[in-house]
């Protein structure tokens, strides 16, 4: 009964777990409250304890901004389902007057007016009961779970709500903290493997430890607790930029074979990234990952893995491999808005096609891009060009491209490189990546990218003005189509793209294989008659399959397996 009438709440959205979020809370992006723009985000200190058998949280937030504008309050996002206890603004205790959270924006009204270059530091104490994952990572919260021997095995996952599930936040992705400090205090027995470097673990009289961790700027979704009672695989890699990186593996106890099966994938992964991509990202802290109770997460050097050691016959852990590809398409360069997550995941996907051409060559590189070829739905635009939040973007019914910014993304990026060339390409990815073209470990930090960024640097890169390229393929929901038309010994190709499309194509004529150009979207050329033709006979470039659509509505009308 409490739950339906938490349901019919005229202020709650359907429940994806319980206690049910708001719909403030359960928003994640879109545009910045006007309010929030106004801060910069110095510093977060956040202490967390964990209450397994309660299922409860408690934290203190000391949090630190700079103002861009004069400040009369400081406004936040926090889940209602936490009480807040107290809040101190410059270590001054506040009425609770001052502060209101109806909906999960957290309103702190400051004693005193701050001026622009100012700095004002907010101390939050709050708990409770946090929102738990139904369906986690897809819907977010926090997963309260138990080993096979019966433990506490506890993890959170908040990408798709965000930040303020866990803790005070600015719940939009240009809102990540330059420098976070985490406490986390668990019972005796428990670890809390987490982000960044592990400045120390204090153990406290009655056996609980206090894990304490320091990371810079990590993306505001990716600060994660990870609470167990874990056995860690460590060491080193030299990388081919001189730096020695740190490595550590959490996992449960009982695995360490499989455990060090997919350790062992670490070093040959970092390779592949140094040498196509550029430096690790995070080589001053450490290359982390943890074995958690739900699929995965790019949570920023404390990557969630949840995979089962599976095996696969490309030989590499494709889950490991993608997550970890965020710490270059998500940790390092971070999408400024929603709306440019495909950035972030069409990178993150398409790394695994490549890693297989780095490993065995194009046969891998191909088998794997057409396994996601047949996943591209077209239902809508990879970007829209506005603002938008996180479920704008992943779900179909709120109008957004879902899984396309995945394995169409990936697509585009495949095509794009074929278009402009290996050099230009990953010239391109670098400069969107670290911001130059040159990137080695000191001479760059984290920063926020868009699609406008990535096309001025494949311009930059590449001599070329490819926005005809970037319209077709991001801002329209179609393919572009090629009608080949054969008369007598006369072959006409012609783009149907909604707008210029002057895409070259590759064909095998008799098994020879030549590139034709289409500067003005179309092209003739003499073929001899009775010649066999193959146009794209490697599937170089993105378009219109009939066959793919028909085997889609196939598989879509074939009964679920249960």
């Amino acid at each position: 009964m409490m739950i339906l009438l938490a349901l019919a709440a005229a202020a709650q959205l359907p429940a994806k777990g319980m206690p049910p979020l708001t719909a403030q809370t359960q928003r994640s992006g879109g545009a910045i409250d006007p309010e929030q723009a106004k801060l910069a985000f110095d510093h977060a200190d956040l202490s967390f304890e964990v209450y397994p058998e309660k299922r409860a949280l408690s934290g203190i937030a000391i949090l630190t901004f700079t103002a861009r504008a004069p400040l009369d309050r400081v406004v936040l996002d926090l889940d209602r389902n936490y009480a807040i206890s107290a809040i101190a603004v410059n270590d001054v205790a506040l009425p609770k007057a001052a502060w209101r959270n109806p909906e999960g924006r957290l309103t702190i009204t400051l004693p005193h007016t701050v001026t622009i270059g100012g700095q004002v530091r907010v101390q939050i104490t709050y708990g409770g009961e946090p929102h738990v994952a139904a369906n986690p990572p897809w819907d977010d919260g926090m997963v309260w779970a138990r080993t096979p021997d019966k433990r506490p095995w506890i993890a959170s996952t908040d990408e798709g709500y965000g930040c303020d599930l866990l803790w005070p936040c600015l719940d939009f992705p240009t809102g990540e903290p330059a420098l976070v400090d985490l406490h986390i205090t668990v019972p005796k027995g428990l670890k809390a493997p987490a982000n960044g470097v592990l400045l120390g673990v204090d153990t406290l009289p009655d056996g609980r430890t206090r894990w304490n961790w320091r990371a810079r700027q990590p993306n505001t979704y990716a600060i994660a607790l990870n609470i167990a009672p874990y056995e860690e695989i460590s060491g080193s890699y030299h990388s081919r930029f001189g730096n020695t990186i740190a490595l550590h593996y959490w996992y449960l106890p009982g695995e360490e074979a499989q455990a060090r099966g997919l350790f062992a994938e670490f070093a040959p992964t970092l390779d592949f990234f140094e040498s196509v991509i550029g430096p690790y990202p995070f080589g001053d802290e450490k290359v982390g990952v943890v074995e958690t109770p739900y699929k995965g997460m790019e949570h920023q050097t404390i990557n969630a893995y949840g995979n089962g050691y599976a095996k696969a016959p490309e030989g590499f852990d494709w889950l490991f491999q993608h997550e970890f590809a965020h710490e270059w398409f998500g940790n390092q360069m971070t999408a400024a808005d929603w709306d440019d997550y495909w950035l972030h995941e069409g990178f993150a996907s398409y790394m695994q096609p490549l890693y297989g051409l780095w490993r065995e060559g194009e046969a891998r590189y191909i088998v794997l891009l057409d396994q996601q070829r047949n996943q591209i739905l077209n239902r809508a635009p990879l970007i829209s060009g506005q603002p938008r939040t996180e479920e704008e973007v992943y779900e179909p019914s709120k109008g957004g491209p879902a899984t396309d910014i995945y394995y169409k993304g990936a697509w585009t990026l495949h095509t794009l490189r074929w278009l402009i060339g290996d050099a230009a390409f990953f010239d391109a990815t670098r400069r969107l990546v670290y911001g130059r073209p040159d990137p080695k470990p000191g001479n760059f930090a984290p920063r926020y990218g868009s699609t406008a960024d990535f096309e001025r640097a494949v311009k930059t890169a590449s001599g070329r003005d490819l926005g005809w390229f970037f319209d077709v393929y991001l801002r329209r929901a179609a393919l572009p189509e090629l009608i080949a038309t054969r008369d007598g010994d006369s072959l006409t190709l012609r783009w149907q793209a909604g707008g210029p499309f002057p895409m070259p194509i590759e064909l095998s004529i008799d098994g020879i294989a030549r590139r034709v150009e289409m500067p003005g979207g179309a092209a003739t050329l003499a073929v001899p008659t009775g010649a066999h033709v193959v146009i794209d006979p490697m599937a170089r470039v993105l378009r219109r399959s009939i066959a793919v659509e028909q085997y889609q509505a196939w598989r879509d009308r074939q009964p679920q397996l249960k």
